[in-house]
């Protein structure tokens, strides 16, 4: 590349330019350009682009970022070092031709910044030295979702919104936003240039059908939350947990698209929560919004609802006694104590079946013996029968019961036409809450025999009697239900 490849004319917002040089190739890859030192600038360096074909769509794009800013400050720290907080063009780059090749932006130093990856995930923290103050992670969430909350305000989409697109500076957990030339932007007279790239494990389930192109805010709300959801319960996905069918394994996505969600206030079908996982002890606001972010119908908060809801976790934060990196949010105590001691266990219990070799998972090498293992397969296909027999009795029991429930609220009809239909219809929604616990219990406690048609039967059908029951005590005319006059 000669002197005059590599200096450009820089275009700046408030219509003055000057002529630019590039310093030395930081970055080679990425899928839109290369980065260059700017050697004109100090703090600053050069996208310039692969593709030089698309010079008037990447300029109309460009010049939509100069005009329309969001509003996210470079922090000043007390000792005067300034820590930029988006990767925003500065000013969009000519070549000699006139094309457009690229835009300054601010420099990030990546020795005191580093993907949100490594701030995630535990043992990644512990190998490289960073903190382990849970604070922190709940700081760096919040400032996330402030500056998702400022690009909102302008229009902007990020899109491809996952940590390893978010930097987070080693030092103040303030975060970076990278890759901008990628986001959805909001252009004049209603024009929109669409984002290019979205991953999977962060994709909405409603926009499974759908292009990156044309995807906005429900996609970065959706994303958000997920990052939200792994900052807060130690890098745990909100879609991943331990399916209750062994060998059934759907990917992540896969389970997004299917809603199974389990840490929600409903049992999900498909798996249960991570053994380790500490949503119960988090703050009952925050699991309200978590459930509106990923259960199906829900409207999904906002950017700036996670920036208020964690500002005010920070302020009302209780500091653990035991452990003084550790913080907590509500009654229960310190969720992270209760799962580190959990884990403690389990790991010594491991290392007591390693001390044992006369055992073989908890199994002593003579029961291993032939004749002892046909035994002990034979008792298990006898606790498997009478567990078939169990779940026989209650299905029969269960169909008696909702089958004559007509009858049994008939002998209370007094009492309950005297308590009026209000307290009635109360009963009613307790009932069908029941129902739904029963038979979350049931698929929960024999996996073998879950059968999801058969469960909605029965609940469909205990909602029949209940219906039926309601009718016989008010003395409801049928007439009521004729499906023609």
């Amino acid at each position: 590349m000669t002197e005059t490849d590599m200096t450009y004319l820089a275009l700046y917002p408030d219509g003055h330019n000057e002529k630019i040089m590039l310093g030395e190739l930081l970055n080679k890859g990425g899928a839109a350009g290369k980065i260059y030192r700017d050697a004109t600038h100090p703090r600053s360096v050069a996208k310039i682009f692969h593709e030089k074909e698309r010079s008037d769509t990447n300029r109309q794009k460009l010049e939509a970022m100069l005009l329309n800013r969001p509003n996210i400050p470079t922090i000043t720290d007390d000792d005067g070092k300034e820590y930029f907080q988006i990767t925003w063009p500065t000013a969009l780059l000519e070549d000699s031709q006139g094309f457009c090749v690229g835009y300054l932006m601010p420099e990030i130093d990546t020795t005191e910044a580093i993907s949100l990856d490594h701030l995630i995930q535990k043992a990644v923290r512990q190998r490289l030295g960073l903190t382990e103050r849970y604070v922190a992670r709940v700081f760096a969430a919040f400032n996330i979702a402030t500056i998702v909350a400022k690009l909102h305000a302008c229009g902007h989409y990020i899109v491809d919104l996952k940590p390893s697109n978010v930097y987070v500076y080693k030092k103040n957990q303030l975060v970076v936003a990278f890759d901008c030339d990628g986001f959805s932007i909001k252009g004049e007279n209603g024009a929109r240039y669409p984002a290019e790239f979205v991953s999977e494990e962060y994709i909405y389930p409603e926009g499974m059908d759908l292009t990156c192109k044309e995807m906005g805010e429900e996609q970065d709300k959706f994303a958000l939350a997920v990052i939200i959801f792994k900052l807060l319960n130690e890098g745990i996905h909100p879609f991943s947990g331990t399916p209750f069918k062994t060998g059934d394994m759907l990917s992540i996505q896969e389970r997004i698209a299917e809603y199974h969600y389990a840490y929600g206030f409903w049992p999900d079908s498909y798996q249960k929560p991570n053994p380790y996982s500490i949503h119960d002890y988090l703050d009952k606001e925050t699991m309200n919004l978590f459930e509106r972010a990923f259960t199906k119908g829900g409207e999904r908060p906002t950017a700036l609802e996670w920036q208020t809801h964690l500002a005010y976790l920070l302020d009302h934060r209780k500091q653990c006694k035991k452990d003084k990196n550790h913080i907590y949010f509500t009654p229960k105590g310190c969720g992270l104590c209760i799962v580190a001691e959990k884990f403690k266990e389990q790991v010594e219990n491991y290392k007591k079946q390693q001390e044992k070799p006369e055992t073989v998972r908890g199994l002593s090498l003579k029961k291993l013996a032939t004749e002892n293992l046909r035994k002990t397969k034979l008792e298990k296909e006898q606790i498997k029968n009478i567990g078939h027999y169990f779940l026989y009795a209650m299905l029969a029991v269960y169909l008696l019961f909702f089958t004559f429930l007509y009858k049994i609220a008939g002998i209370f009809k007094d009492i309950l036409t005297e308590s009026g239909i209000f307290v009635q219809l109360i009963l009613v929604v307790l009932s069908i809450i029941g129902i739904n616990r029963l038979l979350a219990v049931v698929a929960q406690k024999l996996p073998d025999r879950k059968n999801q048609n058969i469960l909605s039967m029965l609940q469909i059908y205990g909602y029949i009697c209940l219906l039926i029951a309601f009718i016989v005590v008010n003395g409801l005319p049928l007439d009521w239900f004729r499906l023609a006059p």
